[in-house]
Order: C-alpha cells, then structure tokens, then sequence
C-alpha cells in the first residue's frame, strides 16, 4: 500500500502488483468507464410561468422602442410652430395639484 504524502489526509491506494499482466489490472481508463456506465445521465429541465414568458416578451419589446410617441411629437411641434396648440389651464392645474399631492401624501 502506498500514502499520497501531497493530499492532507493520507488516502490508501493500491499498490501495483509487478506479478501480474497488464490486461489483469485494472486501468484508470476502465474504472472510470465503468463509473460513467454505473451513473445515470443528468438532465436538468427549467420551465417558465406564463407570467415570467409574458415579462419576458414586454421587457424585450421595451427594449427595442424608444418609447416616444413621433407622432404625437411631430403633431405638437406643428401646433406650437404655427401657433394653434392651446393650453388647457384648468386642466393643467388640476394635474399639477394631483401630482403635488401624490408627491407628499406618501
């Protein structure tokens, strides 16, 4: 028997037996075949909830717009060069009050 002095914990290891042949003792290649045909195949499987494919298609369609409205842009750019878009200022009002209150309420 032989120890393996570089391993912390000294590991018995067969020693080779000089009588027998080749073809009687067991290769490192045989063992490890042998231990690869003994252990069966490991798959690993995930699946999805609908909920996380649904995030996971708006988070990619998010990501490919910009998220601005041009025609709307080009709509108010026109209104304000030529001089038609008008201000709603009850309405404004009413929003930045909604907005404020939103803001220190919580």
């Amino acid at each position: 028997m032989v120890n393996n002095i570089n391993k912390t914990t000294a590991t018995p290891t067969p020693a080779v037996d000089t009588n027998k042949s080749a073809a009687q003792q067991p290769s490192a290649e045989n063992a490890r075949a042998q231990s690869a045909s003994v252990s069966a195949p490991r798959q690993d499987a995930v699946s999805l909830t609908p909920q996380a494919q649904q995030m996971s298609n708006l988070t990619k369609k998010a990501a490919s717009e910009s998220g601005i409205n041009q025609e709307k842009v080009d709509k108010v750019k026109k209104a304000l060069a030529d001089g038609s878009y008008k201000v709603d200022v009850d309405r404004l009002a009413a929003k930045i009050a909604q907005f404020e209150a939103d803001l220190f309420d919580r």
